[in-house]
């Protein structure tokens, strides 16, 4: 059973939202897509239950590629993202029509995508949702690192797997996966040899606090900052 963290704060959608822009096809999926096409380096943005119109996750995206990466952010979720309060599909009936699974499948052809358009790096975040994708893809030899911001549905098996450098940014107050685990997460990361790991838990935040934070909340904004930048040094560190 999903905690109810992973469906607090939604977003107001804004489909015309950032600097970049929307294209109907990427790897065969609608994205929005930002920065120099010509970069050698390419970061894929993967949402929570909210999907690719979240207006903090477009900034985001935006940020990244001001960094020097071409980013995508793909819909996953193909036009139906969570709606809390929506009687006719819980979330229980939702997460079932969109499994992890099914978007780490279609993540495959994007990252092929990349690939042949000359990218020779490939990160990839995931938020709550989008970071059980990221794990498989990490456990998978698909990319050269990944970020994970409070995952929803990873294990500490899965940590097991892991076969790129992965950053962890976890929340104090987090239901999903709390402190205690993403601890143990660490211990698994650290007893792997050769594999790069950076896990920080950010104090007084709950789950989903790097993309869903209230722009009048000079706190949250902050943290959610402080998380940006470590997500882009891990991948300065790593993919450039």
């Amino acid at each position: 059973m999903a905690s109810p963290q992973c469906c607090a704060n939604p977003p107001t959608l804004n489909p015309a939202g950032g600097e970049g822009k929307v294209v109907e096809s990427f790897g065969g999926i609608k994205a929005y897509v930002a920065g120099a096409a010509e970069s050698k380096a390419a970061v894929v943005l993967i949402s929570d239950v909210f999907g690719f119109e979240a207006p903090n996750l477009r900034k985001i995206a935006d940020k990244v590629a001001s960094s020097g990466y071409f980013v995508v952010v793909p819909d996953f979720l193909h036009g139906d993202p969570l709606v809390p309060e929506s009687t006719e599909k819980p979330f229980q009936m939702w997460i079932k029509e969109h499994g992890p699974d099914k978007a780490f499948e279609e993540a495959k052809p994007i990252i092929a995508a990349l690939k042949e358009k000359g990218v020779s790096s490939i990160g990839a975040v995931g938020y709550c949702w989008g970071a059980k994708v990221v794990v498989e893809l990490a456990k998978a030899h698909e990319i050269q690192a990944a970020v994970m911001c409070h995952p929803s549905f990873v294990t500490v098996d899965d940590m097991k797997e892991v076969k790129c450098p992965i950053a962890i940014l976890g929340a104090e107050i987090d239901r999903m996966s709390p402190p205690e685990v993403v601890k143990q997460f660490e211990q698994v990361l650290s007893s792997k040899s050769g594999i790069g790991h950076f896990v920080k838990i950010f104090p007084g935040v709950e789950h989903g606090w790097t993309v869903r934070y209230k722009n009048d909340d000079a706190a949250a904004v902050k943290s959610a900052e402080e998380a940006l930048a470590d997500m882009i040094d891990w991948f300065n560190k790593n993919l450039k």
